[in-house]
């Protein structure tokens, strides 16, 4: 294993976890509808419940997702989660807002009532999925930051990475491109939040809302992808020389990417195809639930592409609008061969992992959730 094959392998292996990411946020998507789907108190805590038995899993893939950035790339660690402070702040402090409220809204002694904890749900619903595409975006976009190393040898202040402005991050904010991105995974998350509940939730009722959301949702969706697409694959992009580390624009440089890696073009295709089937299927047949296992492998396809886009093929993965020789490859950012190498060994563990993940998503959904189920003691 070269150093250049680790590099590849840990950019794939924190893509596949940004992807898994992404599918996991039904959650989000499904708290963001809790009073559209839900129209009596009885409904909301059936949504709730639902959602309630996954969000773990969700926030547990965030944690890892930044962890693994850390171990893999320490310099994006320290310069997006460092330099853009408050952008990352908000995300966590949604979805630590997200924990409290299912644990806390209808326990004895709530004096806030449980509607409050509630709109805290959805609050994480809207801003969870809608501040992390906005961050992916910079992704392809850009953002301020400047990169000195000989910072180190300042004994006062020795940081490598700093914000170019006083925003710490919410800058992303002003791009509208990000905006309009962020809004596509808002409403992608609303799109496999009502598959989940079609499939998870044995209620006709809040079915036939579902499938009347999950048409008000593909189709933003689709609006606000395409666009994001279309520009993002004809605008110029930032690569970079291996031999000498150098950071340029290169024209329609996304699109090159696409052409040049099939391996990564056709996942892509593959995982449009299959979201578009189960979102259709589900819309036509009234008798099919199982739309979010097709949408979730279709998601989870895509944005693993797109992030493999953004950093392979000599491609500056997060580049500084500010400082074009600041921008962060795979190359320059990474850690040492010594720490990629004994941590790919570790990386074997993770079928094993997903092993379990399986088993245990299995065995919580053997049963479909109904109103009989909110009598449980456990029940949120």
């Amino acid at each position: 294993m070269s150093y250049d094959f680790l590099q590849h392998y840990w950019w794939f292996l924190v893509s596949l976890l940004g992807a898994l990411l992404v599918f996991l946020m039904f959650v989000q998507g499904a708290n963001s509808m809790i009073f559209s789907l839900g129209r009596s108190d009885e409904e909301r805590r059936l949504l709730i419940n639902s959602t309630g038995r996954k969000w773990e899993f969700t926030f547990t893939t965030l944690v890892t997702f930044g962890g693994a950035f850390f171990a893999s790339f320490p310099l994006f660690y320290s310069t997006s989660f460092g330099g853009a402070y408050w952008l990352w702040m908000i995300i966590l402090f949604s979805f630590v807002l997200q924990a409290v409220s299912y644990e806390f809204q209808n326990k004895l002694g709530n004096i806030l009532g449980a509607k409050t904890f509630q709109w805290f749900l959805i609050i994480n619903g809207i801003l969870g999925p809608l501040l992390l595409g906005g961050a992916v975006a910079t992704f392809f976009n850009g953002s301020n930051f400047v990169v000195d190393k000989m910072n180190l040898t300042d004994s006062l202040q020795p940081v490598i990475s700093h914000w170019a402005n006083a925003s710490n991050g919410l800058d992303a904010l002003l791009d509208p491109w990000n905006v309009v991105f962020g809004l596509a995974v808002f409403f992608l998350a609303r799109v496999l939040g009502t598959l989940y509940i079609i499939n998870n939730v044995d209620d006709e009722n809040i079915r036939s809302r579902a499938s009347v959301r999950l048409v008000g949702a593909i189709v933003p969706f689709l609006i606000l992808f395409l666009a994001f697409l279309v520009r993002t694959l004809f605008k110029d992009g930032f690569a970079y020389q291996p031999e000498s580390g150098e950071i340029f624009m290169a024209e329609h440089k996304y699109l090159d990417n696409f052409l040049s890696m099939w391996y990564v073009l056709l996942p892509f295709l593959i995982g449009v195809a299959l979201l578009l089937y189960a979102v259709v299927k589900t819309v036509v047949s009234k008798t099919y639930i199982k739309g979010i296992w097709p949408a979730g492998i279709g998601v989870v396809l895509v944005v693993l592409s797109l992030l493999l886009c953004a950093g392979w093929n000599n491609t500056a993965y997060y580049p500084s609008n500010v400082d074009l020789q600041s921008s962060l490859t795979i190359a320059n950012s990474c850690s040492s061969e010594f720490t990629l190498r004994t941590m790919a060994w570790v990386s074997l563990l993770i079928p094993f992992v997903l092993a379990y993940i399986f088993y245990a998503w299995r065995s919580i959904d053997r049963k479909k959730l109904n109103k009989e189920d909110l009598n449980d003691e456990h029940a949120y």
